[in-house]
């Protein structure tokens, strides 16, 4: 398994670049959000890997598809400016506190057809461009309430409806097991439609470590299934302490 931080939540007193060349410095590969708010030719500049990105930055899934796709076509050119294989999507834009642009907890068939119809045409996008759209599940009871396409089992069925070989999950495992539980399986649910796991503990979204998650179980059970792909740590320093924080996530991860 190969192992990345999200840049956004960890050392947090220093500027994006810096944090970036800090967790690089550390062995890990970067991740970051919203790439509008960076100066994307610096972060470049770091020579660190990205993992993977915020894949659009307005539009969603039902009267704001197409508008979607063009943000996610600019997501592309930047995401080849990084190097970044995998670009991150969510049922619908999401505000500065994770709160959802176009509320939608209630899924109309429409809903379902017209996201179903989007995510092929971002896989044909992202086929000529030798990149992945991941499409994460999120939790609304706790961070993101009103998110449509929020729990892991229909971001799957979503996923595996469309069929796309550029389409794949965003598993993260801290909303899931908020929301549903039972990680061992889900995982091995989503096995072959994972393109990358994202990882915190619960409560309060710290490494893994701090919280109920039984993470080293979950590496094995990754190990035993053959899994090979990115783990993500996108979770908050316990105490602020982001080089603990790192060493606890290589630690959980190392089957």
């Amino acid at each position: 398994m190969r192992l990345a931080v999200c840049a956004e939540m960890v050392f947090l007193d220093l500027p994006i670049t810096e944090r970036v060349q800090r967790i690089a410095e550390a062995g890990f590969d970067a991740e970051i959000w919203d790439w509008t708010r960076h100066d994307v030719e610096a972060l470049a500049a770091t020579g660190a890997m990205f993992s993977s990105m915020t894949g659009y930055v307005r539009g969603n899934f039902g009267d704001g598809a197409d508008e979607l796709v063009r943000s996610a076509r600019e997501s592309i050119a930047v995401a080849e400016t990084l190097d970044c294989p995998r670009l991150n999507l969510h049922g619908t834009g999401l505000d500065g506190k994770g709160l959802p642009v176009v509320p939608g907890e209630e899924m109309p068939g429409p809903l379902w057809i017209s996201a179903a119809r989007t995510l092929t045409r971002l896989g044909d996008m992202a086929e000529r461009a030798g990149v992945t759209f991941c499409l994460e599940n999120l939790n609304t009871a706790v961070d993101h309430p009103g998110v449509p396409f929020a729990r892991a089992t229909d971001t799957i069925a979503l996923v595996e409806a469309v069929g796309h070989p550029r389409v794949r999950l965003m598993l993260d495992l801290y909303h899931a097991q908020v929301g549903e539980g039972n990680l061992i399986e889900l995982v091995r649910r989503a096995g072959p439609l994972i393109g990358e796991i994202q990882v915190a503990d619960v409560p309060g979204r710290c490494e893994p470590g701090t919280g109920e998650i039984n993470y080293p179980a979950i590496a094995a059970a990754l190990d035993g299934m053959g899994y090979d792909g990115t783990v993500g740590l996108e979770a908050w320093a316990a105490d602020g302490d982001s080089e603990r924080a790192l060493d606890r996530f290589r630690t959980a991860f190392t089957v």
